[in-house]
């Protein structure tokens, strides 16, 4: 098994979104015996609540299950147990990088890594700008390239 957690500061916006995206695209090519996918936070404001409203609308209009889907922290396990740890911007990074130390982890990168030519590094919160639709655009980019890019890496 692949495993894949998504992060982002408070898992009910963009790693939810991602972590959505991300299992429905795996899904429609048939990997999804071959993975493992979640999210968490890097902040626990909002451990045991659903994605926020603004999410859960725009999965729905693209016909795209979240069920199931409950924030949580991410932990010290989460760092040995996933093989990609995929950040949803620098300031999440920074905080996997930090609780990693020197320990072994899987990979960690930021989602928009897996796509060059995005000027940007980060997915904007929509949680402060309110443009869910950039950043489903954003996610459904990475998602695709991240995607690709483990399944050229891992044989699958």
């Amino acid at each position: 098994m692949i495993s894949v957690l998504f992060v982002c500061l408070g898992n009910i916006c963009r790693s939810p979104m991602a972590e959505a995206v991300f299992r429905h695209k795996v899904k429609e090519q048939g990997l999804d015996r071959h993975f493992t996918i979640d999210s968490a936070g890097t902040g626990s404001w909002h451990i045991g609540e659903k994605p926020h409203r603004g999410t859960r609308e725009l999965l729905r209009r693209h016909k795209i299950d979240f069920s199931g889907i409950v924030a949580r922290k991410v932990s010290q396990d989460d760092l040995a147990t996933f093989d990609y740890l995929i950040a949803m911007d620098d300031d999440n990074l920074d905080v996997l990088k930090k609780m990693a130390g020197n320990r072994k982890t899987g990979k960690v990168a930021r989602l928009l890594d897996f796509v060059p030519e995005v000027s940007r590094s980060s997915v904007p919160d929509p949680y402060y700008t309110g443009n869910f639709d950039e950043v489903y655009d954003l996610i459904d980019r990475g998602c695709e390239r991240l995607l690709a890019y483990i399944r050229e890496k891992e044989g699958v």
